[in-house]
């Protein structure tokens, strides 16, 4: 992994360096950041610190990243919701609160993890740690996943995938009222500038993304709808929604602090169709609300 630069400014002058770093690089736990700096691999000015230190203007800091572990990503007995599976590919209602593959802070509990118990075998395009995945949900997002059995499969899907002829519907729940009763977002997204766990709208640097929405009811203050995605870029529909002042209710990283009562946001994968990689089929797949989303619309 490359090394980290920063130099620092006026504004950032006084600040603990752990804390300050922690704020950069939200995906590093402060107290591995605190390690770093124990061990000697962060650096300021070229010189050792300690984690108390306090930053200066025109300090020149330097983060190098020690050699990561090697990982074995073991099986592991989890309960899978099956929806449909065959030789070549398994498809999955995912629950919320699980991580679709291992990944910093999480190498066991992930969807991967079952899916290996269970299939055995899993393609491995996308390496020891992604074995099978072909797309990803957000962890508190639901709904319906697909992973390959096989790399025929996997290169298959992927395939349809890039050229946007998967059919991935969604239901999400947002905050106010949408005036239009359909309507598309067209906003290129690319990572926040200065927050790493978020993507934004960048009309500069971001890629192009197409969301469409549909209103399927109004309760009180929110909307509930059915989005189609054209494309498939990180936290899609989160951010389209938030960008147009209409947040996922309950979204922790881009809505509001009041919102429902729901763990994680209100957003469910609701139906995904694609050419089977084997048969050439049509195969389509459609999965309910989970229970603490309807409960939640009951409320309302």
């Amino acid at each position: 992994m490359n090394p980290e630069h920063f130099l620092i400014t006026t504004d950032d002058t006084g600040v603990r360096i752990d804390k300050w770093l922690h704020e950069q690089l939200p995906e590093l736990s402060r107290s591995l950041i605190q390690l770093y700096i124990q061990n000697g691999s962060v650096k300021v000015n070229e010189c050792n610190i300690k984690v108390n230190y306090k930053i200066k203007e025109n300090d020149h800091i330097v983060i190098n990243f020690p050699e990561p572990e090697e990982v074995t990503i073991a099986p592991e007995k989890i309960d899978l919701n099956i929806i449909y599976e065959d030789a070549d590919l398994i498809v999955v209602n995912k629950p919320r609160g699980m991580v679709v593959h291992p990944a910093q802070g999480h190498y066991t509990g992930t969807l991967v993890n079952a899916l290996l118990y269970h299939c055995k075998d899993l393609s491995g395009i996308n390496g020891e740690l992604r074995p099978g995945i072909v797309h990803r949900i957000d962890k508190d997002t639901t709904g319906i996943i697909v992973a390959a059995k096989n790399d025929l499969s996997h290169r298959h899907l992927s395939e349809q995938f890039k050229e946007h002829s998967i059919i991935r519907k969604y239901v999400a729940l947002v905050h106010g009222l949408i005036p239009n009763s359909e309507g598309t977002v067209i906003a290129p997204i690319g990572r926040h500038k200065t927050q790493r766990k978020k993507m934004a709208v960048d009309v500069e640097k971001g890629k192009t993304a197409t969301t469409h929405f549909k209103v399927l009811n109004y309760y009180n203050d929110y909307t509930l709808l059915e989005l189609t995605l054209e494309t498939g870029r990180t936290h899609q529909i989160r951010v389209h929604m938030a960008y147009i002042g209409h947040p996922v209710a309950a979204d922790p990283l881009y809505g509001y602090r009041k919102s429902v009562n729901l763990l994680g946001q209100a957003l469910h994968a609701k139906e995904l169709g694609f050419v089977h990689p084997k048969t050439g089929k049509q195969m389509h797949f459609t999965s309910e609300l989970p229970n603490d989303f309807k409960k939640v619309l009951t409320q309302l």
